[in-house]
Parts: C-alpha cells; sequence; structure tokens
C-alpha cells in the first residue's frame, strides 16, 4: 500500500501579526518537500524532494503564488476559523 499526501498549515503569532504558512508533500509518511513562507521557496529532503523542488522552484510565477497564500488562505481565513481555534479556552 502506498500513500501519498499534502498538507497546509497556517501558523499565527498574535492573532495575524505573523502569520506562516507551510505546505508538506509526503509520501508513505515521510516528508519528501516542503513550501514555507518564511523561507520562501520549496525544500526538499530526499533525492526525489530535493529534483521536485528544484523544479518547482524553477517556475517564478509558482513560486509567487505560494508566497502570496499566506494573505490568501491563511489570513483571509482568520476571522473564520479564529473563534473555533484561536479563542477557544
Amino acid at each position: 500500500v502506498f500513500q501519498e499526501l499534502g498538507t497546509s498549515e497556517c501558523y499565527f503569532t498574535n492573532g495575524t501579526e505573523k502569520v506562516r504558512f507551510v505546505e508538506r508533500y509526503i509520501y508513505n509518511r515521510q516528508t519528501y518537500a516542503m513550501f514555507d513562507s518564511d523561507v520562501g521557496h520549496y525544500v526538499g529532503f530526499s533525492p526525489f524532494g530535493e529534483r521536485t523542488a528544484e523544479y518547482w522552484n524553477s517556475d517564478p510565477e509558482g513560486i509567487e503564488f505560494k508566497r502570496g497564500q499566506v494573505d490568501r488562505y491563511c489570513r483571509h481565513n482568520y476571522e473564520v476559523f479564529g473563534p473555533f481555534s484561536v479563542e477557544r479556552r
């Protein structure tokens, strides 16, 4: 059995003052590539992941799109999910 998974996560520090977008690509429970908005590009963690990250990083429009996910995906949805996750006690 083989398993491929992609996850997207937003990390909020002090509301929306400091926001970090992380997207992970996982194959058989091992992360092979990752995009981190703090780093600003894809990083590979295996030989396959390094080749994949290099290919994805060679597309300037794709990288700009991923960098914009902080605003489009995280900050935009903060008001929707904030009461259920951040403000929960």
